[in-house]
């Protein structure tokens, strides 16, 4: 599928389900297990060579990669499992991945999204009409304190470079 997905050039979107374990009482899957849901997912796929395989396709995370940016340093310890990676290599995978910032623009999340993350690679997202909370992320991404042209990336030139069949 990666190969396929590689030779099309493909922009592929993860988006996160329930993974196959238990929920924790209380917890709705969406607000605790998507988010490692993403996170697994992105990381299967650094170990696994995929992003160092197929460099012709994009790949956007939902909800700003779930904890990877937060724990992309620690990850870079899977190198140490993987015979033939190297942590750098690791690294440098982690960040070929492109970031919506659905229900992630909070003044904690934001924070380390922009110190991990490639600022071009960092677009839009809302989780709308799904999310209860997208308008009050919304705010608060339009309340972040950032540059305006970070903000025009990520409001719009990003995805635009993505997608340019829909600029204009």
């Amino acid at each position: 599928m990666w190969e396929e997905l590689n030779r099309r050039s493909a922009d592929v979107f993860v988006h996160p389900d329930s993974p196959p374990m238990a929920m924790l009482p209380g917890m709705p899957s969406p607000l605790l297990d998507f988010p490692f849901d993403t996170t697994r997912s992105a990381v299967h796929m650094v170990a696994n060579g995929v992003m160092s395989r197929y460099t012709d396709m994009k790949v956007i995370l939902s909800h700003a990669g779930g904890f990877l940016p937060y724990a992309a340093y620690r990850f870079a310890g899977v190198a140490m499992f993987n015979e033939g990676i190297t942590s750098e290599q690791v690294s440098t995978d982690l960040r070929r991945f492109y970031f919506d910032t659905a229900l992630s623009s909070t003044p904690a999340a934001m924070p380390s999204l922009l110190a991990f993350a490639d600022p071009t690679h960092i677009t839009f997202g809302s989780d709308f009409p799904f999310a209860p909370t997208s308008k009050e992320m919304t705010d608060m991404l339009d309340a972040a304190d950032i540059d305006d042209t970070l903000r025009a990336g990520i409001d719009r030139k990003n995805a635009e470079a993505l997608f340019p069949r829909l600029a204009g």
